[in-house]
């Protein structure tokens, strides 16, 4: 069993503590035991179960007094599809013991003296918080709905929500990925049968491989009580064809970049959505708002994020004006030249005799604004706009420029996409979306060959991985040694080539002399196998790495690869920066020469 299995409720609808008479469903249990007690009232057959199945039904028969704090048969369905079954298979029998013990507290403690407490002991060994605002009362995260149903061994207080032990809790972290939740987003969610409407819609907005993909995403997840608010036909609207665009605009504002679980929601004031608007997160009352929706139930746990159910569909916020497209398609640079922002753009092309090619074939560009190319230092595009430079700025405005139309929900799908001029970029999702340092602030903008993303930075295209290492300047015993071993052209030519670099902290680390003697003449073959244990062939980013378990450089060793708190691990050395670019690979530094 795992963390993931399991269904936190957000606190919201709890209710007073009341010492207020039990109801008739327990009027003639005064005189039962625990267990009788909660089987005669009909609400509680799954904690029986559960009971019967961890082995506790004698215990709790017994002479007591115990105080439960007993979920009800709802508070047991909020849990993920097949939760509960795995929990009742004979295998999972000492967590669910260590579960169901941990809401029971020795003695009899009744509601008029559970509001006096911060916190009880449970027969499991853990405490439990005990909360009291406003008249509600919470015990950890789950709200107490009924009090003092009286038994002949102790009391019952009835919670809307399953607890989890902290132990139990860090051991379900501590579980490989692959033994946590098996189902993806999407299937999670078609599995609670109460998102039939949100499912038919990602299905409709070309979706559903995106939210099926590695991840991970944070879904705020509208049920099908939260369409049907929509005003009489809009959802039938927004589910054809031709506003497939509105429709994908309005679901990825429902997601967030990262897996963001409740307890760090409830942390932030918004949170900025794949589709690139913020949503405005607020906490009021123990209840939890993400814009004008009510956050209904949380860390609903999948294999690559996590969903949290709200109440309302939540809408974006009104496009900024514009690039908008001209009335009739037309190709990408009279797309361009039409909006009106793309002048310093348009000129850039005409001087390095690209606009004939940007206005055939089939492209995906990434536009700078007028306002991009401001940034740049004074006199730069002056420079590069001089017929001697025409080469230079040919190769600068081809590394804004993808082969193929790829839409938004396609670029998401890349960890990088190389550009017309061979060179590759990194597709960053972690904060909105990025494209190398460059944010992408308009997306899906039509052509009739192909399709424009607008971006707020020049990218320019990098240095091979020499260049790119001495401009850092803290690799000059790494390119002295790549000097004295002779392979320089390995780092200077086509590649591409991962680079696995350390730093010159990384070879001072070295006992006194090792450096000095391995660039003596005699002793370069050796100097050249340590250096090559430090290169691997083709184009390995982060995300690439941190899914493999081993990577072969080229002095022919295998190099493991691990992941722990956070950081990655290749052979001895800890990645210190992945993901510098460079025009034949890219770099990753490490801290620690790979001796073979």
């Amino acid at each position: 069993m795992n963390r993931r299995s399991f269904l936190k409720t957000v606190a919201i609808g709890a209710v007073a503590l009341s010492t207020a008479a039990a109801p008739a469903s327990f009027a003639s249990a005064q005189a039962k035991n625990i267990v009788d007690t909660a089987v005669g009232a009909g609400t509680f057959k799954t904690l029986a179960a559960a009971l019967t199945a961890a082995g506790l039904v004698d215990t709790l028969k017994g002479a007591g007094p115990f105080t439960v704090f007993a979920p009800t048969d709802d508070a047991f369905t909020k849990l993920p599809a097949g939760t509960l079954d795995m929990l009742l298979k004979p295998e999972n029998k000492d967590t669910l013991v260590a579960i169901l013990t941990y809401h029971v507290v020795a003695g009899s403690v009744k509601a008029a003296d559970v509001v006096k407490l911060t916190s009880a002991k449970t027969v499991q060994g853990e405490d439990v918080t005990i909360k009291v605002d406003g008249g509600k009362v919470m015990v950890n995260g789950a709200n107490v709905t009924q009090t003092d149903i009286a038994a002949s061994n102790g009391v019952i207080h009835v919670i809307d929500s399953v607890i989890l032990p902290p132990s139990v809790e860090k051991a379900m972290m501590a579980a490989p990925a692959d033994a946590m939740a098996a189902k993806d987003i999407v299937d999670t969610a078609v599995g609670a049968g109460t998102f039939k409407t949100l499912a038919a819609a990602l299905t409709a907005a070309g979706l559903v491989d995106t939210l099926k993909g590695a991840g991970p995403f944070t879904v705020f997840a509208p049920t099908d009580d939260a369409f049907a608010k929509l005003p009489a036909g809009t959802v039938d609207t927004l589910l054809k064809p031709e506003n497939k665009q509105q429709l994908v605009d309005i679901l990825t504002y429902h997601v967030v970049p990262g897996a963001v679980k409740a307890a760090d929601v409830v942390k932030l004031t918004e949170a900025t959505s794949v589709q690139g608007a913020p949503i405005k997160i607020t906490v009021a009352d123990g209840k939890v708002k993400v814009n004008d929706a009510n956050v209904t139930a949380t860390d609903i746990m999948a294999s690559n994020g996590v969903i949290h159910v709200i109440d309302s569909v939540i809408l974006p916020p009104a496009a900024p004006a514009a690039p908008a497209a001209p009335a009739k398609p037309v190709n990408i640079v009279d797309t361009a030249i039409a909006a009106g922002n793309f002048t310093t753009l348009a000129a850039a092309l005409q001087a390095a005799g690209l606009v004939n090619t940007l206005k055939g074939g089939r492209w995906t560009v990434f536009a700078p604004t007028d306002e991009a190319f401001a940034k740049l230092p004074a006199g730069t595009v002056e420079e590069l706009l001089k017929p001697e430079n025409r080469q230079q700025l040919r190769d600068i405005l081809l590394y804004h420029v993808a082969r193929g139309r790829l839409d938004a929900a396609q670029v998401t799908k890349h960890s990088g996409i190389t550009m017309a001029n061979g060179v590759r970029t990194l597709i960053n999702t972690a904060d909105g979306v990025k494209i190398n340092d460059a944010n992408i602030t308009a997306t899906d903008i039509a052509a009739t060959n192909g399709i424009i993303h607008v971006i707020d930075s020049v990218i320019l295209p990098p240095g091979n991985i020499a260049e790119v290492a001495d401009e850092a300047g803290s690799f000059g015993t790494l390119l002295a040694a790549v000097q004295a071993a002779g392979i320089a052209r390995d780092l200077t030519g086509r590649g591409p080539l991962t680079v696995l670099a350390p730093t010159d902290e990384a070879f001072a680390k070295l006992p006194a002399g090792t450096v000095e003697e391995l660039l003596k003449p005699e002793n370069r073959n050796t100097l050249r196998t340590i250096l090559r244990n430090h290169i691997v062939r083709g184009f390995n980013d982060s995300s690439a790495v941190s899914k493999l378990k081993s990577v072969r450089t080229l002095a022919g060793k295998s190099l493991p690869v691990s992941v722990a708190d956070g950081k990655v691990m290749i052979g001895d050395a800890t990645v210190a920066a992945a993901d510098v670019l460079a025009r034949n690979g890219i770099i990753h530094v490490i801290d620690t020469v790979l001796v073979p």
